[in-house]
Order: C-alpha cells, then structure tokens, then sequence
C-alpha cells in the first residue's frame, strides 16, 4: 500500500484527489478535491456517505437535493486556506449534491460512510473555534469547523491545521488505531497539503507516520508539497514539519467504526514529555493567522 500520494496520483474522474475507502483500503473516510472554472458545476451522488463541502479558495453554492425537497446554501469561501477561515454545508447520506462557483475555486468534499442521515446544514465562518495548540516550536492553529463536540454528524470528523514555516505539529506523535473506551478511538485519516509560497518558490514540508504495534506496521517518511496527500490507516502520526518561511496547511479527514464519534488519541511514550514544557514557553507570536470573523454573511 503507497499512503504518501503526490499531487497527481490520486485523481479521479473531475477530481484532483479522490481518496474513497476503496482506494484507501479502508472502511470510512474519503476525501475529495474539485477544481471549477468560472461558471462551473458538479453534481455527485452522497451514496452511503455524509460530507462536508468546505471551500480551500473561491465561493460556491451548494444544492443538497433529495425526494423530499432541496436546501441551498451560498458558502462565502476565502481567497485561500492562508487567509481566514471559512464558512462549510453539511449534505447528507442518500442525497443528490450540486456545486457551483460563479468565479471559480477550489473546494474539499470531506466523507464519511455513517448510517443516520442527519438534515443538510449551513455551517457559518464565525461559529468555526479557532484554537491555538501547543507552544513554541510546536504551536500551531486549528480550526475546528468540523470536529466532535462542534458540528454534529455521524461518523465525519474534520478540521484544519496551519503551522507556521519552521514548526513542527503533530506533534507529540500521537495515535488512534485501538479500542480503548474513555482513553483511544479507532480513526481512519487523510492529511492533505497546502503551502504559502515565498517570492515565487512553493513551499514543502514533512510528514513521518511510524509502526505502532503488531499488525499496525504504516511507515511513512514523506516530503509533502501542494496537493500531496498522506494516508494514516494506524500508527504514530507526527512530526508535520514547515520548512523555514513556508506557512504549512493540511486538512485532517478522520472517521472509523467506533459508537461513539470522539478524538480520543494517544502520546508517544518517547515524546509525550514535551507536553510539560508548553507552560514555560509563549505561543508561536505568528498565530492565529486569523480569527473567526465575529459575523456571517
């Protein structure tokens, strides 16, 4: 099994991602990303899934139709992940989904396969918690737009993460591939990488994902540019590291078998000691790199 993708070697039909549990060898989370011109639409079939649409650059509208009617909801989106955080639509399980952009974008379509279907919603920016992780070297920003405990859905949990060039999150590593109620949840998960430039040069990072056990044997050394897409079917995930003067972003896709819809990870016993020293450092005074607007539109 490869689980680091470049860009281009994960394309699908319309889409320059399209990680589904077939291709991933898994059960539960897929990802996908649609470029659309000026004018554009797409329209795709929920299946057995709930997904998020979730605006990277450009605004959108999103239709989620079925037997019984239509909600439509016009995503106000950012000029990119870099910039602010963005409002979302929820559309769920055995519905008919339709994106349009009037002046065109980029925009992930995060999954999960689930059994309820929860009502189509609108997610507005200003309800997105932007939470400040870690310290130092190891202070990143997450928005929260999707996760447990914020939006509700069945399976799907979803967030993004910038990490300021010369960082490092993720980090401890950490994992979430054993049953262990109250302690550790079962999650599949997709990182996908975007990358602020500097005077023209793209930016690059790395990612190392490690064995964590018997069976659970992912080992993942990668150089991640725009576009690439790393795999996590178990093991210990962690460092994500930004070059120097490259701001690094990735979105987090998580979902698995588990009752109960809750991130519930486990430190490296090797590197959990870092943890105790955050109180004695400032944050990263790079972050947030914005906030969640007070209102939306």
């Amino acid at each position: 099994m490869t689980y680091h993708l470049p860009a281009g070697k994960a394309v699908g039909g319309p889409y320059t991602v399209d990680v589904t549990p077939e291709s991933a060898g898994w059960g539960f989370s897929s990802l996908r990303v649609l470029h659309l011109p000026p004018g554009g639409t797409h329209t795709f079939r929920t299946g057995d899934s709930e997904w998020i649409v979730v605006p990277l650059a450009g605004a959108c509208t999103v239709a989620a139709a079925d037997d019984f009617g239509q909600d439509t909801f016009e995503l106000a989106g950012r000029a990119d992940v870099f910039s602010g955080v963005s409002d979302f639509a929820y559309v769920p399980r055995d519905a008919r989904a339709t994106v349009t952009s009037a002046a065109g974008g980029r925009f992930a379509l995060t999954g999960a396969r689930c059994t309820r279907r929860l009502p189509a919603r609108y997610g507005p920016a200003s309800e997105v918690p932007v939470e400040l992780r870690g310290t130092g070297t190891c202070s990143r920003q997450v928005n929260n737009f999707g996760a447990a405990g914020v939006f509700e859905c069945d399976k799907l949990i979803a967030v993004e993460v910038i990490t300021p060039g010369g960082n490092w999150s993720s980090f401890p590593p950490h994992k979430h591939d054993e049953h262990r109620p109250g302690e550790e949840s079962v999650l599949e998960e997709i990182y996908y990488f975007e990358f602020a430039g500097h005077d023209g040069v793209p930016g690059l990072g790395y990612q190392r994902v490690s064995p964590s056990g018997p069976g659970r044997d992912t080992d993942v050394l990668a150089e991640v540019r725009d576009g690439d897409v790393v795999l996590i079917p178990d093991g210990w995930h962690g460092p994500s590291m930004a070059t120097p003067g490259h701001h690094m972003y990735y979105l987090n896709v998580m979902a698995g078998p588990e009752a109960e819809r809750a991130w519930l990870i486990c430190d490296h016993p090797d590197h959990a000691w870092i943890r105790d020293t955050w109180q004695d450092q400032p944050v990263d005074p790079r972050l947030p790199l914005y906030t969640a607007p007070e209102t939306s539109r």
